[in-house]
């Protein structure tokens, strides 16, 4: 927008002064609305406030019983971003000084001349494009955080973000910890969406879910026939994330060979496919997660010490939501809207005693369970089930805190092990992350139980 199509509402109540004025922005081929009155004036914003087609408002200062000031309160209530300049009578700088505080872009002391009028609309002009342009960022950057789903303003939130925000723009090696359903891969995707390799392709893959005999495969590649089942070459996820960004979530499930593999590339950022000798340069940054205590895995042997420092250059802690519980109502607007609109629902209301157990639960599950508690809300509006279920999730969770104690007449073990995993998937719906983080075992061991029972 040059300043020649600017759309420019005048407001002037001497009628002689309103059609000089008018003629001269006219004759520069400015649209003009004029206006008599502070009140006109302001039917023609709000008229306008849908359409934001008037750019600059140009407003005399003295208008019967109100003035300029009424004019530009009102102006930038309801068109934030618009241009705004007054005129004031000679002599009277106080009104001009008083109108810059209130928000005026500038002013004109009367009587002026034609090429100062231009200048001024002008002036009023560029202001009002660049609140424009700064609006559009702040809405982009706002949707951009929407977009990975990390949601909170809690302290403990904000350095996570700062953390994220400095470290984004580089290549070094993030590790990320914190409980299950934290938000560890959400981290990991902003991290990639505000790099300079957020065009090319984010790969996260769950290192406790793919079998002990296949990582290697899985991560740097095979040659055909290197293994039983190889029947052609396969790439690598390392390979497959080039110039990318790959997300190795549970890196405590690795195994020390995958882990040796993982260590050499990260010093050479070269990898060997597996049944291959010929390496192959590869530009990835790793991002690592996990919900266990590494340092206590490298005192007993079971993650090495070198790869461990190699990964924790950066680290972040995703905290629980029992640390941010102050966050819980804004994650719960998110995730209604959210879901409302991916099911196309109407608006979802929740009571009082909803909202009282929602915010009173401890959430071991942490945001993760709070999205899958409210996604359930909004398909089946179940509010008085979620309550019982809050209240008899907390009393197990503070029963559990207390002492097990077996009963005198003894157990059938493996009726109570089949029970508890039940229960175990059946409390996380499902969700074997969670469920065997609940029952304190690894995932892989979780799953070779639920293969005992034929569950799951």
């Amino acid at each position: 927008m040059t300043s020649k199509n600017l759309h420019v509402l005048l407001v002037e109540d001497d009628p002689q002064q309103r059609d000089i004025i008018a003629s001269i922005m006219r004759s520069e081929n400015y649209k003009v609305d004029a206006t008599a009155s502070a009140e006109e004036a302001m039917l023609a914003l709000k008229a306008d406030k849908h359409k934001q087609n008037i750019d600059v408002v140009f407003c005399d200062w003295k208008l019967g019983s109100l003035n300029g000031i009424d004019v530009l309160n009102y102006a930038r209530k309801h068109h934030p971003n618009i241009g705004f300049a007054i005129a004031t009578a000679y002599g009277t700088i106080a009104h001009a000084v008083e109108a810059l505080n209130a928000g005026a872009d500038d002013y004109l002391a009367k009587p002026f001349q034609r090429q100062e009028l231009l200048l001024c609309l002008d002036k009023a002009g560029n202001a009002k494009q660049l609140r424009t342009r700064n609006s559009q960022l702040s809405a982009q950057l706002s949707q951009q955080q929407q977009l990975v789903d990390l949601v909170g303003n809690a302290p403990c939130m904000q350095q996570v973000y700062t953390r994220i925000e400095k470290v984004s723009s580089t290549n070094a090696t993030v590790l990320i910890t914190g409980e299950s359903g934290t938000g560890k891969e959400l981290a990991a995707r902003a991290l990639h969406k505000l790099s300079m390799r957020k065009e090319k392709a984010f790969i996260a893959v769950n290192c406790g879910a793919i079998p002990d005999n296949l990582v290697e495969a899985e991560l740097f590649g095979a040659r055909k026939g290197a293994y039983t089942g190889a029947v052609k070459d396969t790439l690598g996820l390392l390979q497959s994330a080039h110039k990318g960004s790959l997300f190795l979530d549970e890196i405590g499930e690795l195994s020390l060979g995958a882990q040796t593999k993982l260590l050499r590339f990260l010093q050479e950022g070269k990898v060997t496919p597996v049944g291959d000798t010929q390496e192959i340069e590869v530009d990835v940054r790793v991002i690592a997660a996990t919900h266990r205590n590494l340092p206590d895995m490298v005192n007993t042997g079971s993650f090495r010490e070198d790869l461990y420092y190699r990964l924790n250059i950066v680290p972040i802690e995703m905290p629980p939501l029992r640390k941010r519980k102050e966050d819980i109502p804004i994650l719960i607007d998110f995730f209604l809207d959210k879901f409302q609109q991916s099911y196309g629902m109407g608006l979802v209301e929740i009571g009082k005693e909803t909202l009282k157990a929602l915010l009173d639960f401890e959430w071991p599950g942490n945001v993760r369970e709070l999205s899958n508690r409210i996604e359930r809300l909004v398909l089946l509006g179940d509010e008085d089930i979620l309550i019982d279920e809050l209240k008899t999730s907390m009393a197990a969770i503070r029963s559990s805190e207390q002492k097990f104690a077996l009963p005198e007449k003894g157990i059938k073990w493996d009726d109570f092990e089949r029970q508890c995993l039940e229960q175990s998937l059946s409390r996380f719906d499902g969700n074997k992350t969670l469920a065997a983080k609940w029952l304190g075992m690894s995932y892989k061991t979780f799953v070779y139980r639920l293969n005992k029972f034929n569950l799951g």
